[in-house]
């Protein structure tokens, strides 16, 4: 079973920083065709994430200090890695939104 946790918790990971990277892009363009996509992005990508938060952890019970740390550092480094690469793209985008998104989508979540 740990070695299936852990396997599930950086799924989780994953899911849910593609959400909080496309939440993040959302906020920062301005254009309406391209804004739909992001915000179908967004809840795929929360909807898996809420699903294999399930798995991982009933939500009634929370996780340890250390695993929400852990989570917390990958899901801004991975969001954070995602958001360069956009702005090498030529995205303008506001980094300093990233600890509220991350921090909002955890409690959503029921992680913190």
């Amino acid at each position: 079973m740990p070695g299936n946790r852990k396997k599930l918790i950086e799924l989780f990971i994953g899911n849910i920083s593609n959400a909080i990277a496309h939440e993040i892009i959302l906020a920062c363009v301005n254009e309406k065709e391209v804004a739909s996509y992001y915000q179908e992005e967004v809840d795929n990508s929360m909807r898996i994430s809420r699903a294999y938060r399930e798995k991982i952890n009933p939500v009634d019970r929370t996780f340890s200090k250390e695993d929400i740390e852990y989570i917390r550092n990958k899901i801004s480094s991975r969001v954070m890695a995602e958001l360069v690469s956009r702005v090498s793209k030529g995205y303008k985008i506001d980094f300093t939104l990233i600890d509220a998104f991350v921090e909002k989508s955890l409690k959503d979540c029921a992680v913190s």
